[in-house]
């Protein structure tokens, strides 16, 4: 199996891309939310300090991404998003980091801990990113995307330093 993740992603106006993450899942891991069991040792590391996405810089290059800009949804839930919402976050380049991104910095911890993960995302955080998704395409500008850079970076490095 490859250290290398592939997943197909849907970009900027509907196009579809392959978006790259390095492996953190067990092997012989097969749910959609991974409990603390389902990763690695060295996977719980790189997801916790968003390591694990290094491997999107080749997105970047590619230009299939930015480096801000709301995550790049899946193939197989795209068609899920209410279409007023689809609309306008495909405008953009989907981004590595954005608002929703920080927002759920511990996204993982939150499912982790509710009885039932796919209904607490799907009824609690998918809305809210959808919302900090859209109002970025609607309100991107340079002094946004530094704050997201800063921010990001911050907590990165609070990831790494307050274990």
């Amino acid at each position: 199996m490859s250290i290398i993740y592939r997943s197909n992603r849907i970009g900027k106006g509907g196009k579809p891309f392959v978006m790259f993450k390095i492996r953190t899942l067990r092997n012989d891991f097969s749910g959609s939310f991974a409990n603390e069991d389902g990763y690695t040792k060295f996977g719980k590391f790189l997801r916790k300090t968003k390591l694990d996405e290094l491997p999107q810089i080749y997105n970047i290059i590619r230009g299939d991404m930015g480096f801000i800009g709301p995550r790049p949804e899946e193939s197989k839930t795209i068609d899920l998003l209410p279409i007023e919402i689809r609309d306008v976050i495909l405008k953009v380049k989907p981004g590595l980091v954005d608002l929703a991104s920080l927002f759920f910095y511990d996204e993982e911890e939150i499912l982790q801990k509710s009885p039932d993960p796919q209904f607490t995302f799907w009824t609690q955080i998918r809305p809210t990113k959808m919302t900090l998704q859209a109002f970025y395409v609607e309100n991107k500008c340079l002094s946004l995307d530094l704050w997201i850079i800063y921010a990001t970076v911050k907590k990165i490095v609070k990831s790494l330093f307050l274990r």
